[in-house]
């Protein structure tokens, strides 16, 4: 009794849900069956020395084999033998007495370190060869105890 009030748009999306269903179930039939004759060989992936994934198998004969000993987890431990002289020495490249900040070259490393006015033990100008210490500031490296260099 229901379906002869059914208007011809309700039977079309009747009949479309009845086909999708069976598009479906044929589709889920040909997935079983193809997986039943697939072997497990076609789903195994290889890592090579270099970390790259390949479908074929390492050689035997290329084998490298490792001491359980030399390998590493973790950080490895400070050696205290060696100590960083932390009176280094450079030039002044910039530096804004308004402002109170700037920076000097270390003339080792190379490294721009910056300075601020709290941490000038005298007054320095640009182009002014200073000695200091680094420190490990809010934003980066910071010479501290900056006097001129005689």
């Amino acid at each position: 009794m229901g379906r002869s009030q059914e208007s011809f748009n309700k039977k079309d999306v009747r009949n479309r849900k009845e086909k999708k269903r069976k598009e479906k179930e044929k589709k889920r039939l040909a997935r079983k069956e193809s997986k039943e004759t697939e072997s497990t060989d076609d789903m195994i992936a290889y890592v090579d020395e270099y970390g790259r994934i390949t479908d074929t198998p390492p050689d035997p004969s290329e084998k490298e084999d490792i001491e359980l000993e030399d390998i590493e987890i973790g950080i490895p431990s400070r050696d205290d033998s060696y100590v960083e002289d932390t009176l280094r020495k450079g030039i002044v490249q910039f530096f804004n007495d308004s402002k109170g900040y700037g920076f000097i070259k270390d003339s080792i490393t190379k490294q721009t370190v910056f300075v601020h006015a709290n941490n000038l033990l005298e007054e320095i100008k640009e182009g002014n060869a200073v000695s200091f210490e680094v420190a490990k500031g809010p934003k980066g490296p910071m010479a501290t105890q900056v006097k001129l260099d005689k």
